[in-house]
């Protein structure tokens, strides 16, 4: 998939040459994500350990995050944010299981995780959805989506694609329907409008590299409506339940987790919404992304060896930049060499200590995958750009 190596140039001959430049972090893992700048261990001094979650200080912490969530995506106040277990995944089942029924289901997948809701739904849920796939590399045809009546699944960004969705003109403004947005690699990094969104989730492990294991779930006016309003036709287990004798409960959007959370975890998140805060809060993370995947968009460009898995440039990603081998020599050779010579460049830049967790999704083509949210050093990127080529070149002499 990609545009090819057609229109590029450029010479393997610096490629040979082992470069003198490390980036300083290395860490470009697409999840759990690195850290914020200058993080230390000491940022979870405040952590509240040892005592009740539900205890007032436990409680406190717990709305903090909350409230500071708001505050730096910037979500409508009508809007409720929850702190629920599961990491992305919980939170997006859990809107699932208990909003999914009273209207037809259409989902959309262009890559793994996306894949999931649709088993979900069919599987799991059997509600016979109609099913929107695209390979890997581009997004289905959104425009067929019927926004309008029926309640909708989707991915805004697909993490082990590097495809998002450009837009949200395309959902209807006086919808019917919930629309259910799994926006765990695009919160933080990019525009979301609230207005069209019902149901957002995120794991903060994402795009702000904090600890993981718990979910964000934000739900809009109609949400909860919908939430009162529909009684699920199949089981509910306890860490999904929204409401209780018909009504909201209240107190999961206010800092009354379902479960125990991890205040460690927690105390890490709020580290991280607070430098986002500092540097100037949604813009600078969303121009922060921006700069960062322009390194390596404008890096591929350049080289005649790769190219991105996305297919149109305006679905880009600007987090999980996805990358596939266009070289003929190494194409030819089939598809267990172009596997076996993308695992040998991963292998090669981590044992360089260069860059660790590079490597494509499992279900995915293979490729590299690099991280470029907000919490990455743009310097850090511009490093590694001749590392990879220099891998590159090793890896190929391997074959």
């Amino acid at each position: 998939m990609g545009t090819g190596a057609s229109g590029k140039s450029g010479s393997l001959e610096a490629a040979s040459r082992r470069p003198e430049v490390r980036p300083r972090v290395p860490c470009f893992s697409s999840g759990p994500c690195t850290k914020r700048p200058g993080w230390q261990v000491d940022a979870l001094s405040r952590a509240v350990l040892g005592r009740s979650h539900r205890s007032p200080l436990g409680r406190s912490r717990l709305k903090e995050a909350i409230d500071l969530t708001r505050r730096v995506l910037r979500v409508p106040s009508g809007y409720r944010i929850g702190i629920v277990p599961g990491s992305d995944t919980g939170a997006v089942e859990m809107a699932m299981w208990t909003m999914l029924g009273p209207r037809a289901v259409e989902v959309a997948a262009w890559e793994a995780f996306g894949a999931e809701w649709v088993t979900d739904a069919l599987k799991e849920l059997k509600i016979n959805p109609r099913v929107h796939q695209a390979p890997y590399g581009v997004l289905p045809d959104l425009s067929r989506i019927d926004t309008w009546h029926n309640d909708v699944i989707f991915t805004w960004n697909g993490t082990a694609a590097g495809v998002k969705v450009p837009n949200g003109d395309w959902i209807a403004a006086d919808r019917e329907g919930i629309t259910i947005c799994d926006a765990t690699s695009a919160a933080f990094a990019q525009p979301l409008p609230f207005d069209k969104l019902d149901v957002v989730t995120f794991s903060w492990q994402k795009v702000m590299g904090s600890e993981a294991a718990h979910g964000v779930l934000v739900l809009s006016p109609r949400a909860v409506a919908r939430i009162e309003s529909h009684t699920p036709a199949w089981p509910v287990p306890k860490v999904f339940r929204l409401a209780k004798n018909g009504k909201l409960i209240d107190g999961i959007f206010e800092g009354d987790t379902i479960n125990t959370p991890s205040m460690l975890a927690v105390e890490d998140y709020l580290d991280a919404l607070r430098w986002a805060e500092s540097i100037g809060g949604l813009d600078a993370l969303h121009a922060r992304a921006n700069a960062n995947a322009k390194v390596i968009h404008d890096w591929v460009a350049r080289t005649p060896w790769i190219t991105n898995l996305a297919v149109d440039s305006a679905t880009y990603s600007n987090t999980s930049v996805c990358l596939v081998i266009t070289d003929p020599d190494v194409l030819a050779r089939g598809d267990a060499a172009t596997a076996a010579l993308t695992k040998d460049i991963v292998e090669i830049l981590e044992r360089e200590q260069v860059a660790f967790d590079i490597g494509a999704y499992r279900d995915a083509p293979p490729g590299l995958r690099i991280w470029c949210g907000g919490t990455v050093e743009r310097d850090d990127l511009e490093a590694l750009t001749p590392w990879l080529d220099w891998a590159f070149s090793q890896a190929k002499r391997n074959l």
